[in-house]
């Protein structure tokens, strides 16, 4: 279930911080590992105790992207997956990256032996020329824009997906994300319609009428795009890349707005999705996009903390200047560097 306050959950991950789950199965053979190396340790090989059905309409999908900056939050973000759902071994995740790259690949492999997975390469020059400056240069990359081309990228018979960013952790089950109800609608995702929605558009557009229309009859909320679930088959069916991809072209033309590849989902989508209780993105952990400053929880349940923003929690533990919330994505680091080496669960 959520947690319903800090307190529970600060109790609750404390407790995965120093021991493993009774139900978990950790792996103990040692592994070949190079000199100086940074490394993961290997993570628990769960099984929740719960009988989990084993057919396709079974199996939860999850889309991530693979980039060495953000690795070490990938992992946090899949140990959390694993070990707060009850059917971990119903999971499957499709991973995006944008080249081959070995060493992502082993640690992957290493670090997760039982996960089912499957890697796909994103081409980056289906953004090239597309793509145009923001406020921080890390939202400018390529691997930023895969989530608009991943309907297109997995296997046509994953009809739902889940994508999420690499800088969270989930402490829920996942599976009552994936269950949600989409209707007729092709995307869902908390909604935040108490932030104001016109600063994530510049003056280029709110003075031209022309751009605007795209509201009308509408009543848009933000939504933040590092968790949303996704039916791929309504996305193709309603050329929505094509749509994605037009406001792209205008942003570059006119530069209407500031922050990479948020803005044009917004464009397509604010007003016309299915909104998810806010338990599931606690956003903007991360501070703002400029300085990364520190902020606390919003009130209420809890079941999927986000460091949107500048601050990456893994950056900031290591400076030793952490923020609060950073403690609570602490106890699902498998990071350890050559000096560290710990299998001690």
């Amino acid at each position: 279930m959520a947690f319903r306050s800090l307190n529970h959950l600060l109790l609750l991950i404390g407790l995965l911080s120093l021991s493993p789950p009774l139900t978990a199965i950790a792996a103990t053979l040692p592994r070949k590992l190079s000199q100086n190396v940074n490394f993961f340790r290997e993570a628990p090989a769960f099984r929740n105790g719960q009988p989990c059905g084993s057919s396709p309409n079974d199996t939860i999908h999850v889309a991530m992207t693979l980039d060495s900056n953000y690795l070490r939050g990938t992992m946090a973000a899949i140990l959390s997956i694993l070990h707060n759902t009850g059917c971990p071994e119903n999971v499957f995740f499709h991973f995006l990256w944008l080249r081959f790259d070995q060493d992502i690949k082993s640690s992957l492999k290493t670090t997760f032996p039982y996960l089912s997975f499957k890697l796909y390469r994103f081409d980056s020059s289906l953004v090239q020329g597309k793509i145009s400056k923001s406020i921080r240069v890390a939202l400018d990359e390529p691997l930023n824009y895969a989530r608009i081309y991943l309907p297109d990228i997995i296997p046509k018979n994953v009809k739902r997906i889940i994508y999420l960013d690499s800088d969270l952790v989930v402490v829920d089950d996942i599976e009552k994300l994936w269950r949600v109800d989409l209707g007729d609608k092709v995307l869902a995702a908390p909604e935040y319609c108490e932030a104001n929605f016109t600063q994530y558009f510049n003056d280029n557009f709110w003075n031209e009428p022309e751009l605007q229309k795209i509201f009308e009859g509408k009543d848009p909320c933000y939504f933040n795009t590092g968790v949303m679930v996704l039916d791929v088959e309504k996305w193709r069916e309603g050329g929505y890349l094509h749509k994605v991809e037009e406001w792209m072209v205008v942003q570059k033309q006119k530069k209407i707005y500031h922050l990479g590849s948020l803005p044009p989902f917004l464009l397509v989508f604010a007003g016309n999705i299915k909104p998810v209780h806010h338990s599931w993105n606690q956003h903007g952990l991360g501070g703002d996009n400029i300085e990364g400053k520190c902020r606390s929880l919003h009130p209420g349940a809890i079941s999927l903390l986000h460091w949107s923003g500048k601050g990456k929690p893994w950056l900031r533990l290591d400076s030793g200047k952490p923020c609060v919330v950073d403690h609570l994505w602490a106890p699902y680091d498998l990071y350890r560097s050559s000096s560290k080496l710990s299998f001690d669960y």
